[in-house]
């Protein structure tokens, strides 16, 4: 369980479609990276990373829910999946905007 300041709401809502984000389709709401805490069931939490290992990508390692990711573009900042907050239905935010993560701007090289 997490408990999280949403100090703008549920307005930052986005989804990603990098090649691993749209897999999953959940949307994230993004959130202060201090303001994620962990209340109850952290030895039930896995991590999985992949290339730079910036984005840290939370996971229930019991039924697989994506919880909360630390974000790659700013690492000050965290992704938190809307559908694990209390009362929030995703479905009932659509359209929810999509984040260009196919082309991230940590990976160009100008």
């Amino acid at each position: 369980m997490l408990d999280v300041t949403l100090t703008e709401g549920l307005a930052s809502a986005a989804r990603c479609d990098c090649s691993f984000c749209r897999r999953r389709a959940a949307p994230a709401v993004t959130v202060s990276k201090d303001s994620v805490q962990i209340v109850q069931g952290a030895d039930s939490l896995t991590l999985y990373q992949w290339g730079t290992k910036t984005a840290r990508h939370h996971f229930c390692k019991i039924c697989g829910i994506y919880m909360f990711h630390n974000q790659r573009a700013d690492p000050t900042k965290a992704g938190v999946n809307m559908g694990t907050l209390e009362g929030v239905n995703p479905a009932d935010h659509e359209p929810i905007r999509c984040n260009d993560g196919v082309n991230h701007p940590s990976d160009r090289k100008d």
